[in-house]
């Protein structure tokens, strides 16, 4: 079928409609273009299509730096412009709002802050991911995962990895292949990190638990590389659904990757999260500490803390903070990153944030869950803190809509400014602080 899509949906896809009014999501179109598409599944109330043949293309298109777009399921907003990437973002955010939060129109739009974003928008990612596939020739190569399902697309770089190292993609992946001709190295996935403040790389090598050529891996891949990288193994367990860090092993150089953000200077170890855009995750780190405005005297607390991102800077203006995370790995790295900052009025507490919420009360307390967003009960106990704001940190807009939603059934915190953050150039995904108040 012809259609023309008329906007970016939160996802890959563009959203056009039949000519008889139906739904259709199509993937590898952006909003503006006019398309042929085949359907690829129709359900009751709408239709997923492929484009196979853009026949007018979008006035939004832009040149991207990437042969890939399109293929890889890295950048799929890529070639759209930044314009109309920022107005899809805001759009997608208040969307939710409205459907699954119950805010209504003219609310959300007095409540939305235009998206903030950081300069870069190409080479701004700390961080990437490569996968392990046979190739054409049967030997093991490293790329990533395309936009079809089952598809791998071998890369030697990325754009959006961080442009102070650009060759080190085709250096990563060529060593791992050359080593992978003689041993079978069990790869699942690879890491690799690296900092333009302080130059760190760090190379995640993530295999089951079992023997491994450690000075082998070391050697080849300290000549392709450089001999300062951290070179570290994840050893991990378990179903595939259900896989966990059973222990990890330096292979060479440092054991954690370091990275200067803000007024810190942090140290994340191999299975830890950190925010992949440094930058951007300065700007939460303002908008949070802006909202809160903690004072000396006062309590904090900090859920799912992670590595203390939002921990350290709450603890060097308050007098206490409680910090809550369930990850071993990030507990580990906090206690690390505490020390070494010389901060000594943090409790850190390692488990559930429901099961393990503090005993000690807050005057201002930061949330930052996982894509699931809050569980109910989280948010009942935040309630019944006496907290009088609340940042809540969020990287999916329909469960923080759901989450909003109760904390107003709640009674007790309102929001009174949300502000999506473009932490995910040339992608649909984006970050938001909402800042909640107690109600008088």
């Amino acid at each position: 079928m012809q259609l023309t899509c008329e906007r970016m949906v939160y996802g890959p896809d563009a959203l056009a409609h039949t000519p008889e009014g139906k739904t259709v999501f199509v993937a590898g179109a952006v909003a503006g273009d006019t398309v042929e598409a085949r359907v690829v599944a129709e359900e009751k109330s709408l239709v997923r299509a492929v484009a196979e043949r853009i026949v007018s293309p979008s006035p939004d298109r832009v040149e991207v730096p990437c042969p890939f777009i399109g293929v890889c399921g890295g950048c799929p907003w890529g070639g759209l412009s930044r314009t109309v990437q920022r107005a899809a973002k805001e759009e997608n955010l208040k969307s939710a709002l409205e459907r699954i939060g119950g805010f209504a129109r003219e609310e959300v739009d007095a409540l939305v802050a235009p998206l903030r974003s950081s300069k870069d928008v190409w080479g701004y990612r700390n961080k990437i991911e490569l996968a392990p596939f046979v190739g054409a020739n049967g030997k093991l190569q490293l790329g990533m995962h395309g936009r079809q399902a089952g598809q791998m697309v071998r890369v030697d770089a990325c754009p959006l990895f961080e442009k102070k190292f650009p060759k080190l993609v085709k250096a990563v992946a060529g060593a791992l292949s050359y080593l992978s001709n003689s041993r079978d190295l069990a790869l699942e996935r690879v890491g690799i990190r690296a900092s333009r403040r302080t130059g760190a790389v760090e190379i995640a090598l993530w295999t089951p638990t079992g023997g491994f050529p450690r000075a082998q891996v070391a050697r080849v891949l300290g000549d392709a590389v450089s001999s300062q990288a951290g070179v570290v193994r994840v050893m991990s367990k378990g179903e595939k659904k259900a896989r966990r860090v059973s222990a990890t092993e330096v292979l060479a150089g440092r054991s954690c990757w370091n990275e200067r953000i803000g007024f810190e200077e942090m140290l994340i170890s191999a299975p830890s999260f950190f925010q992949v855009n440094t930058q951007a995750a300065e700007i939460l780190i303002d908008i949070v500490m802006e909202a809160l405005d903690p004072k000396p005297h006062e309590m904090a607390m900090d859920l799912y803390c992670g590595a203390g991102t939002f921990t350290l800077p709450l603890a060097r203006r308050c007098d206490y903070v409680s910090a809550v995370e369930s990850y071993g790995p990030a507990v580990r790295d906090l206690r690390r990153n505490l020390e070494r900052a010389q901060l000594d009025n943090v409790d850190v507490i390692g488990g559930d944030a429901v099961r393990e919420f503090p005993d000690a009360d807050a005057d201002v307390l930061v949330v930052d869950p996982p894509r699931a967003g809050l569980a109910p009960e989280a948010v009942d106990l935040i309630a019944e803190t006496s907290a009088r704001d609340v940042a809540y940190v969020s990287c999916d807009p329909a469960t923080l809509a759901r989450d909003l939603k109760r904390f107003r059934e709640q009674n007790v915190f309102e929001p009174v400014r949300i502000t999506p953050v473009d932490l995910f150039p040339q992608t649909f995904h984006c970050e938001t602080v909402v800042h909640l108040t107690r109600r008088a």
